[in-house]
């Protein structure tokens, strides 16, 4: 089997809000969907969490080493990809058109094998609804029907935490326990938005706050190259550390991981080398007791992505699910719905396990016919 030709096709008309000071608007293109097709008609699926004009520009250069491989060779093709882009910018653009390409390859592999990532260490995965945070009327409210929905878990981040002042932070913390009970409750300050005003004392009076609240993890509490700033905050938070989701590359993770900067490292399989990297940092993160939860503020197939890689990993029992964006609700056939215990089952069909609905793409993708 040949790789034959690689498409793309952005995705707009619904992008939702990021909590970024640059809101993004509904026909922003942030997220990308890549084709790899084969000579045998197998055709793979991948996402990467930026613009289809960077990721097309990336695709232009990297393609060479793309038509005419084997698919099947993934980690030997990605690797390949990586290697060869340090001259041109590796760990930006380059990388994040390489997590779609890599996703994409696993998806091929594994309709053509029959399996994918060597087994299965569950069948069902918990998600935990991802929202940002508000003014505590429209928040409550939402998360409120998120539980009607039967969500068991919970995160809320962004918009004023961190940036007002420490009453602020805490009502809206306050809100959010109000609202769910005792459910799983985790709080993301949006560190890696431009320009973030926390700094590291501001970091671990929160992080003493939010363990009041008995919060799961406080993410990305400062700015993402922090790297000393989070070793010293997690070395004496009450609650658990996070962060990592705008890092690319294993080798860009191995100091957050040698450094016990974090208690949970949260690679962006869209963005950080797909499913071969985050994979490899999820077993050198185990190896230092520390727990792969994947960021997954993106699209159904980087949702497909991150429960394939919770069934390969042993401690990644927790994925993100973006709530309110129809890139996640309605792309893939049949969508994702929970079981009577609030958890999502692993696909276990053949590849990523999903395949694209067809009026979805041509409803918000730049390409109606992409991969029909």
């Amino acid at each position: 089997m040949k790789i034959t030709r690689v498409e793309t096709c952005g995705l707009r008309g619904a992008t939702p809000e990021g909590g970024w000071s640059n809101e993004l608007r509904p026909d922003d293109v942030v997220h990308t969907l890549v084709a790899v097709h084969t000579d045998e008609g197998i055709t793979g699926i991948g996402s990467a969490f930026t613009s289809e004009t960077l990721v097309r520009g990336a695709i232009d250069l990297l393609l060479p080493h793309l038509v005419g491989q084997d698919p099947v060779e993934v980690e030997r093709i990605t690797e390949t990809l990586h290697q060869t882009a340090f001259w041109m910018g590796r760990g930006g653009a380059l990388t994040h058109a390489t997590s779609a390409i890599d996703i994409a390859l696993w998806d091929v592999a594994g309709q053509a094998l029959g399996r994918l990532l060597g087994g299965r260490h569950r069948a069902r995965v918990r998600p935990y609804a991802s929202v940002l945070m508000d003014e505590a009327g429209p928040m409550t409210d939402n998360l409120t029907q998120l539980v009607e929905q039967g969500f068991t878990a919970f995160k809320i981040g962004w918009w004023k935490f961190g940036r007002v002042d420490a009453a602020t932070d805490e009502r809206t913390v306050a809100a959010a326990r109000t609202a769910i009970g005792d459910r799983l409750l985790a709080v993301d300050a949006g560190g890696s938005e431009g320009f973030f005003p926390g700094d590291l004392a501001w970091a671990k009076r929160t992080a003493r706050m939010l363990a009041d609240y008995d919060v799961a993890w406080f993410e990305e509490a400062l700015a993402p190259d922090d790297l000393e700033g989070f070793a010293e905050l997690r070395a004496g938070s009450p609650v658990p550390i996070s962060g990592g989701e705008v890092l690319t590359r294993r080798q860009s993770f191995a100091p957050y991981l040698r450094c016990r900067a974090f208690d949970i490292v949260q690679p962006d399989t869209t963005k950080g080398g797909g499913l071969s990297e985050s994979r490899r940092i999820g077993w050198a993160a185990q190896d230092l007791g520390i727990r792969l939860i994947p960021h997954g503020w993106n699209t159904a197939i980087g949702l497909a992505a991150d429960l394939q890689l919770s069934s390969a990993l042993a401690s990644t029992d927790i994925v993100e699910y973006k709530t309110g964006s129809a890139y996640v609700d309605d792309l893939v056939t049949g969508g994702w719905p929970l079981d009577a215990d609030g958890y999502l089952d692993i696909p276990s069909g053949p590849g990523l396990g999903v395949s694209l609905d067809q009026e979805a793409v041509e409803k918000y993708g730049t390409r109606p016919q992409f991969a029909a």
